[in-house]
């Protein structure tokens, strides 16, 4: 009962805040459409933001951004979305805000995710126009008002441990033997140095298909969003987000074609200057570091956080890991490791959560 009065409480003063702020800036409108204004939820993030759309008219709509202050920081958000919006990055612009609430009014891209247009003939044409946004990111000025916090060692040591804590010995209740728990340092130990080596720059650090919007006005394209966890770290980060995606899967073929137009953009732009080989090997190993962090992240959305339906995502995150450490004879035993130990655990676990849905 405690929980639902709060919620009440919280929709109530998010809903009294935004239509005062759409009274505010846009008094015409809100006069002559008040008596149509509503609001409906829109699809979140993982985390404990919620988004909804404020609507006037068809034409006339919004979104408010809902982050709990003793949850969320909204300040990274709107630094970093004010410094991109002035380089021409499509971000939502940020028309009102309310830090001690946790209140922001957005302009609204729609619901048109990347992911529901990839398969209909248009992946070439998305993602050549991601890569041009990502390099567009990736050499816009440092922020002076912002600085960007390192994608440190800590930082990266952080995340990976968030496969063996949460996937393995929360979810999969799963012991590591001390043999095992050594060759996870080992590999960490590799994913780390293979991370530091590379080009620091700019990193959305989510830079994926639901998070890149198709918007109404199509030389935006693509709107970015969910950008306020940006660091400054390595350069294929978001590009192995991008071209190995947790939530759907392309052809190796198609993959390499993709990473060397991104290799061939970038060398010209003077953001590195290694050839295709190593920048291939810092983007392999950069993604067994990204999906060893995401594939705990969805473990603990679904035991921390309730949200269930991110498990059926595990098994495509691993079975990147697998497939990567085959390539690296450093990383084999890892890979063997994780496919005769993990994977048949995760198989299992799908069936029993097919049962009990």
């Amino acid at each position: 009962m405690r929980q639902l009065n709060l919620e009440n409480s919280r929709q109530a003063a998010r809903e009294n805040w935004s239509q005062a702020q759409i009274q505010r800036l846009f008094p015409e409108d809100y006069e002559k459409y008040r008596a149509q204004l509503s609001f409906t939820p829109v699809s979140g993030d993982a985390s404990f933001r919620q988004y909804f759309r404020v609507t006037l008219t068809p034409e006339k709509h919004w979104i408010i951004m809902d982050a709990p202050p003793e949850k969320e920081n909204c300040e990274p958000f709107i630094a970093i979305a004010q410094h991109w919006h002035r380089y021409d990055i499509a971000v939502p612009e940020i028309l009102a805000q309310d830090l001690e609430q946790g209140f922001l009014l957005l302009t609204d891209f729609g619901d048109q995710l990347y992911l529901d247009h990839l398969q209909n003939g248009r992946a070439d044409e998305l993602y050549g126009k991601a890569i041009s946004t990502l390099l567009h990111i990736q050499q816009a000025p440092e922020n002076d008002e912002y600085t960007l916090p390192a994608y440190d060692v800590a930082l990266l040591q952080r995340e990976m441990a968030l496969f063996p804590d949460w996937l393995l010995t929360q979810e999969l209740d799963y012991t590591l033997s001390d043999a095992e728990q050594t060759l996870l340092k080992e590999t960490f130990h590799i994913l780390v140095v293979n991370a530091q080596e590379q080009p620091q720059l700019a990193v959305h650090r989510d830079y994926h298909s639901r998070n890149l919007m198709i918007p109404r006005n199509p030389e935006t394209i693509p709107g970015v969003l969910d950008f306020q966890d940006a660091v400054k770290g390595p350069i294929t980060y978001d590009l192995v987000s991008l071209l190995r995606d947790c939530y759907i899967r392309w052809p190796q073929a198609k993959v390499e074609q993709w990473l060397q137009d991104y290799w061939q953009q970038s060398q010209a732009a003077g953001l590195h200057q290694v050839g295709l080989p190593r920048f291939r090997r810092w983007f392999d190993l950069m993604g067994v570091q990204r999906h060893l962090k995401a594939a705990g992240i969805f473990a603990r959305l679904h035991l921390r956080d309730g949200k269930k339906g991110y498990l059926k995502d595990i098994p495509l995150t691993v079975s990147y890991i697998t497939q990567v450490c085959q390539h690296y004879p450093e990383l084999k035993g890892f890979g063997d490791w994780l496919g005769q130990q993990i994977v048949p655990r995760l198989q299992s676990l799908a069936c029993q959560e097919e049962v009990v849905s």
